[in-house]
Order: structure tokens, then sequence, then C-alpha cells
């Protein structure tokens, strides 16, 4: 049996102005994983087993569009594997599905590792990375390769439309707490109604996203040289400017400003917004109860999921 697993990602600072030619920057959460299991099967064809979207079946069952079926096809015909071999593929996550933690991209990078080591032809991150930015085009058309960067090689990334996708290896540990709202986040809706709003007085929407970048900017040296605290200030501020883009709602609000009340350096909401999740920033040092407290008060103030994850 070959096995390989991915983590999941968070939007740290710069979502909706990535849209209009800002940075970005996301962090890997490795406290979630997809894990993949490959091994022989004793009946023909290739079975898959991923009980999390209830789906048991063998692959040419499935439609070509499919996304599983779409993606092994696509592996495959990138390995050069004709005819397909008698095997079984099980995939299992932790990672809320649909929640912009980037479940679609983790199966993939595990999918792709497992799969290929399984075939006795491993791929470097490089040539992983790239398929599995092939395979997120089957999930959501025109993706911005952020989520498989940041998971194949589990470190931070700078990104920027159209210029090439930067790691980062940040000068000092630190913690981020992701609380989730329970609801759905309209990315799509709130992307549509943001272009609206833009298209009707440019200058002003285009001043923000500006601001968004510089903030992105000075928020990348901040993880470069260890200055946390900073990092704080600026996610703050990310979140004020959020709000004025209208992507904020009154349930993100309420969590980001339970986190900060219980001593988070600072919070946000992470990804389109109204609804879906929001982070908050604590130091790597901090002591255990310091963690719990704010566990505790996002909770207090409606999260249905909270997960901590080192950002290292």
């Amino acid at each position: 049996m070959n096995s390989a697993s991915a983590p999941g990602k968070i939007i740290l600072l710069g979502e909706h102005a990535v849209v209009y030619g800002q940075p970005a920057l996301a962090v890997p959460v490795k406290q979630v994983r997809a894990t993949v299991e490959v091994w022989p099967s004793e009946y023909r064809g290739v079975w898959i087993d991923a009980p999390d979207i209830r789906l048991k079946a063998e692959l040419h069952i499935l439609s070509r569009d499919h996304p599983l079926a779409s993606s092994l096809h696509t592996l495959f015909f990138s390995l050069g594997i004709d005819p397909f071999p008698n095997l079984n593929i099980r995939i299992s996550s932790t990672i809320p599905i649909a929640s912009g933690l980037g479940s679609g991209a983790a199966v993939s990078v595990a999918l792709i590792r497992a799969l290929s080591a399984y075939l006795g032809q491993p791929m470097p991150d490089e040539e992983v990375n790239k398929l599995a930015f092939e395979m997120e085009k089957l999930y959501h058309g025109t993706p911005s390769g952020i989520d498989n960067t940041v998971i194949t090689y589990a470190r931070p990334v700078y990104f920027m439309r159209g210029k090439p996708i930067e790691t980062l290896k940040p000068r000092e540990r630190f913690t981020i707490i992701i609380g989730d709202t329970g609801l759905p986040a309209p990315t799509k809706e709130s992307v549509a109604d943001l272009r609206k709003l833009w298209e009707k007085d440019r200058h002003l929407w285009e001043g923000i996203f500006t601001e968004v970048g510089r903030i992105v900017n000075e928020a990348r040296h901040a993880i470069e040289y260890g200055k946390i605290k900073e990092l704080g200030e600026l996610m703050d501020r990310n979140h004020e400017l959020l709000q004025q883009l209208t992507v904020s709602s009154s349930e993100l609000d309420r969590l980001v400003e339970a986190a900060r009340k219980a001593g988070a350096l600072g919070a946000k909401l992470s990804g389109g917004g109204r609804g879906g999740n929001m982070i908050a920033l604590i130091d790597a040092a901090s002591s255990n109860s310091g963690v719990t407290a704010i566990e505790e008060s996002l909770k207090r103030a409606g999260a249905r999921r909270v997960i901590t994850t080192r950002v290292e």
C-alpha cells in the first residue's frame, strides 16, 4: 500500500483585492489533512472509496466530468498509464468541504503523491504542484494557483496574479486560530456584488484595493522579519477594509471582536466573506491557557468549529 496526505490552507490577507491585481498571502493548515491510500485490487478496474462525499464506485462508471474521475484520468494520462491498473483508492479528509480551507486541492495533491508513488513514478514537488493546478481547473475553472501551491509546499505563499508564486519562510513561528461561522461563504456572489460597486466608482474601490495591497506587502515583511505583533495590527486593518468592501457580516464581525477581546494580536475574516471563516493571530509562544481562552471565546460568540494551527 502507498499513502500520502496533504494539509489544508487559509487566506491570511489580501482576499478580494487579489482579483484586482493586488497581492495576497496564504498559509498551510496542518491540523486538517486529506489522505489517499492506494493498493492492488483483486477486481478489475479502479475502485474509489470516498466516504466523505458518499462515493464508492469503479472509475469507468463515473461520468468523465465528475471531479474525481477527471482528476484520475488527467493523472493517468500525465504518467502515461494505459490501460489503467486494477487498484483500490481510498480518500478521506478532515478538511471541511467548501469551507475555504482548500479541500479539493489537498485531495489532488495527496492523490498525485500516493498514486505516482504506487506506480513507481514519484514526482518532485514542482511537478506535483503543476499537475495539482491542472486538477484545480477541473474543480474551479480559473483557479488562482494559490491553493495548490500552499498545499504542495506546506509553506506560506505570496501570490500576485500574473506573477510567479513565491513561498515564504517565517522568521518566527506564529499561531492562527480559525473560527467557522457555520454559514456558507457565497464567494461568487460577494465577488459579483463587489464587481458591481467597482464598476460604479472604480477610483474609490481601487483606492481601497491598493491599500489592501500595501498591507499585504507590509505583512510579508513582518512575517519574514518576525514582527508578529505588527502582523496582527495589519490583519485588523485589513478587516476594516474588507468591511468597507461589504464582504463581512455580523457573524464574522462578532467572532473577530470576540477574538480580539480574548487577547488575539489581530483578527479578520478570511476568504470570500459573508460567512465561512475568520482567523485570529497569537504568538506561538503563548501559553495553552491563552490559546484556550480565544478558542472558548469564539465558541461562545457562535463559532461552529474552531481549528488551531501553527505556521512555521
